[in-house]
């Protein structure tokens, strides 16, 4: 199998740290990958990097049938190059999984999600309405924010991630494809070059004004569809939107909210709409808040019938 690109999944602080790898945030310049060899270490994988963990047990894997592109032979090695992204609760980082001794190998975004001490779930509580868990003890210990709480909400927003990432994808959504969850690391699709440079968000993005209503027609398709399976975003905007090659991809979904359990669902429905059409009218797009929340709630059947 041929290298192989594809996107990763970035949280919504825009912060930028330097990487072995060039990011749309990295001032630095590009440094070129070197991929070890396991000649050079023949008892195990080179250092700073693992066993593909793939086949172990408990591992959750994304949708299938599974994209040509993801590697399941048992020899293949993940090798760590780099931060892509660090976030509040989140690191992406860039990952090659590839098979030593071929051409087989395959570029992921890992997003993994901060211990307790170091996390800061900052905006969850709203979010959070509507999800349980099974155990009492744990819905109180995520209630008080307890460090066994935390652990708890860091497991239920990975979780949440993959589920919402791996309905997408079935329905046809542009998201990066859910590749496989391993507590609270999740390794997803990369989207963006073979040499590693990440698809830029639409919040960095300039183009004609062809390319901005195509843009803003991608957008309206996917919160539709969101809205038809009865979710919204949740924290929807141009800094969780990447554009690749004209093609628009929805990130960052941990958020994701069942618009019919959550009491707020319709107040995040209609916050995704405003966050949206003010990015797209202040770059000359006629995009309309009022109506595209009436139209997502109409794809949703919750506009109520009028009275005869």
């Amino acid at each position: 199998m041929p290298r192989t690109s594809a996107s990763s999944d970035w949280d919504d602080d825009p912060r930028t740290i330097r990487s072995r790898r060039r990011s749309p945030w990295d001032d630095g310049e590009p440094r070129h990958r070197r991929t070890p060899s396991l000649a050079e270490e023949p008892d195990g994988p080179p250092e700073g990097s693992r066993w593909s963990t793939w086949d172990d047990i408990g591992i959750p894997h994304g949708p299938e049938p599974h994209p040509d592109w993801v590697i399941t032979a048992l020899g293949a090695i993940d090798y760590e190059l780099g931060v892509l992204k660090t976030g509040k609760e989140a690191d992406v980082h860039l990952v090659e999984r590839s098979v030593p001794g071929t051409d087989i190998g395959t570029l992921m975004a890992a997003k993994r999600y901060r211990t307790s001490e170091h996390r800061m779930f900052h905006r969850d509580s709203g979010y959070m309405e509507g999800r349980r868990v099974r155990r009492s003890r744990e819905t109180r210990a995520m209630a008080n924010r307890t460090s066994f709480g935390r652990e708890v909400l860091a497991g239920q927003w990975a979780v949440a991630e993959f589920n919402v990432l791996s309905m997408m994808w079935q329905a046809g959504a542009p998201v990066p494809y859910p590749v496989q969850l391993d507590g609270t690391e999740i390794l997803l699709e990369f989207i963006g070059d073979p040499d590693g440079t990440a698809a830029p968000r639409l919040a960095q993005f300039r183009g004609s004004d062809a390319e901005l209503h195509d843009l803003w027609n991608q957008c309206v398709d996917v919160m539709c569809l969101l809205a038809a399976a009865g979710y919204a975003h949740g924290d929807l905007s141009a800094y969780n939107l990447l554009v690749h090659n004209g093609r628009l991809v929805v990130i960052d979904v941990p958020q994701a909210l069942d618009i019919v359990a959550n009491p707020r669902g319709t107040e995040f429905l209609r916050r995704d709409a405003e966050n949206v059409c003010r990015w797209f009218s202040s770059h000359g797009v006629a995009a309309d808040a009022a109506d595209l929340t009436v139209r997502l709630l109409d794809e949703a059947r919750m506009l109520q019938a009028p009275h005869p």
